[in-house]
Parts: C-alpha cells; structure tokens; sequence
C-alpha cells in the first residue's frame, strides 16, 4: 500500500534519493569504523577497541533508522554492496592500523557527512515540503557533530 503522507510522488522519490545516498554512505562508515575496531593496534588498544565498537554500534542504529525512513515516506531502502558504491561519497582507505590515521579519516568522513546532511536539510522541506525527513536529518546532523568532536578530542 502506498504512503499518504501528503508529499507528491516526485518529491517523495528525491527524498528517497538522498536517504538512499546517506545510507550508502552510512554503510562506508560503518564498515570503515569496524576495520579500524579489528586493526587497531598501540598501548590504549583496548580503549580504542571500545571506542569504535561504540561508534559502529551506533552507526549500525542510525543505518537502521535510515532506511526505515526511506520505506516511511514509500520507496524501496538500497540495500546492495554495489549500490552503496555507486551512491556513496567517501572513500574507501588502504589498512592502517596506525591510529591517528585512522582517526583522521573517520573525522574527515564525519565532516564530510555533516556538511552533505547540513545542505540537504534546507531542500528536504523547503523544496520537497518534507518535514518529517528535515528533522530526521537535524538529529543525524547532530549525532556526526558529536562523533566528529569525540575523534577530534583524541586527535593531537
């Protein structure tokens, strides 16, 4: 059956597209961060171990949520490796187990995130008239910037 949520179909459909290129995006980060959860190596590993078991532990969640809120406003959520990859905007990383490196390419793929979130909010309700999707994005946007401040704080 599909959704009357009182949002036009083509608007639904953009919509639907930049859920569907964030959750690709979620999904590189998340499979980023638990790479660095399996290589990391130094005298505070265990910290860090927890650390990133922390933060992919929340990004499996926010994964979740996304996609569930392309199938709320009535499409179909992207669920192919290969999708994910034509949608995505970061980047995959050679291993390094060095974590400083490690850490700076999640804080550079947090920013990165937060800026695409940041200017597709004003579009998701100005121009799609999708408020619902608006403040969903406003809650992801804050939960990057606050991951994006938790990696800077161990950053030197």
């Amino acid at each position: 059956m599909k959704a009357d949520i009182r949002i036009s179909e083509s608007n639904t459909q953009e919509v639907a597209l930049i859920l569907n290129k964030l959750l690709a995006d979620e999904h590189i980060l998340l499979i980023k961060t638990r790479n660095y959860h399996w290589n990391i190596e130094g005298s505070n590993f265990m910290e860090m171990h927890k650390f990133y078991e922390t933060l992919y532990t929340e990004l499996d969640a926010i994964i979740d949520e996304v996609a569930e809120r392309v199938r709320m406003i009535g499409h179909y959520a992207e669920g192919r490796l290969k999708d994910f990859l034509k949608l995505t905007n970061l980047e995959e990383e050679e291993y390094t187990s060095d974590q400083q490196r490690q850490l700076r390419h999640l804080l550079d793929d947090h920013q990165t995130l937060i800026h695409l979130i940041r200017n597709q909010i004003e579009a998701v309700e100005e121009t799609y008239k999708d408020a619902g999707t608006a403040d969903f994005l406003t809650g992801l946007l804050k939960k990057h910037e606050q991951w994006a401040w938790m990696l800077r704080a161990y950053l030197k």
